[in-house]
Parts: structure tokens; C-alpha cells; sequence
């Protein structure tokens, strides 16, 4: 299964309302267990590695937050993008600034052995492009959102 085919409509979240990020985590697992896509470790899981290993990151054009948990934590490999209705703070990845206030959460489940560095690098070239981060930003409804990142994870790929 290529990497932009763990992008799915009902894993796009438009209407997650969160204080915090652990508020965050706390929808986010509450929706994920539904579709059978994680074990009950995962919200732990990623509450230590949010701790001990920051997800923010502050691009020109988007603050966004790309955080995931080891594979033993997932059933099935999914990307989950959640588009919060008002910015979650997260801390800045490896320590780089200050704290971003995230307006985009990506969650990778990817599951093989050096997945995660491999759609990290790819999410990392989209928000990097100006242009490419609007079109994420763009997106008004799950399925945009899907076919933005479907077609820019295969831009990114080509370059």
C-alpha cells in the first residue's frame, strides 16, 4: 500500500474541538478505537512520545504538528489529519523555538520499520512549499483534504 492510500475521508477531522493536546489525543483515540485502527496502548503511547519527543513545527505559511507512535500501538496503518477548530499548542519539535500553536495535526499510524521517517519527510516538503501548504489549508471539507494530499504526496515523491 503506497503512503498517500492511508489517506481516508473519514479519518479527516474538521470538527475535533480541543483545549490542549492531550484533549486532542484524547477525541483523536476516542475516534480511531471506533474504526478498530489502534490498540488500547496507543493513547498512552503517544502522550509519552509527545513528551519526550515534540511534534510542532512552524512553517512560513503553517503550524502544524505530525506526531505518531511505534507500530505495536496500531491494528491498521492509517494517516489521520485533523484541522482542529481553534490551534492546539504543541511543543516545538527538537527543542527548534517556541511552542506552535498547531491549526493542523497529522497522526501517522504507518506501520513498517522506517515508515514514519519516509511520510515525515514527504509531509515536510509539502508544508514547506507556500503553495503546497495552501492547498492543505485550502481544503474545506474531508475529501479535498484527501485528494490535496493524494496528489502532493506524488509531487513530492517525483522531485
Amino acid at each position: 500500500m503506497d503512503d498517500q492510500e492511508l489517506f481516508s475521508p473519514d479519518l479527516v477531522f474538521f470538527d475535533l474541538e480541543a483545549s490542549d493536546r492531550q484533549e486532542l489525543f484524547e477525541e483523536l483515540a476516542d475516534r480511531l478505537i471506533e474504526k478498530d485502527l489502534i490498540e488500547d496502548s496507543w493513547l498512552k503511547a503517544i502522550q509519552e512520545r509527545e513528551r519526550d519527543y515534540p511534534t510542532g513545527l512552524s512553517f512560513p505559511s503553517i503550524q502544524v504538528a505530525i506526531s505518531h507512535v511505534d507500530p505495536q500501538h496500531i491494528r491498521q496503518p492509517y494517516i489521520a489529519v485533523i484541522k482542529p477548530t481553534t490551534s492546539v499548542v504543541f511543543e516545538a519539535m527538537a527543542g527548534l523555538g517556541d511552542d506552535v500553536p498547531a491549526r493542523l495535526i497529522v497522526n501517522l499510524g504507518v506501520m513498517r520499520d522506517g515508515g514514519q521517517v519516509e511520510v515525515l519527510q514527504k509531509l515536510m516538503n509539502i508544508f514547506m512549499s507556500e503553495d503546497y501548504a495552501a492547498e492543505v489549508e485550502a481544503a474545506k471539507d474531508p475529501q479535498a483534504m484527501v485528494d490535496a494530499f493524494t496528489r502532493l504526496f506524488e509531487e513530492v515523491s517525483a522531485e
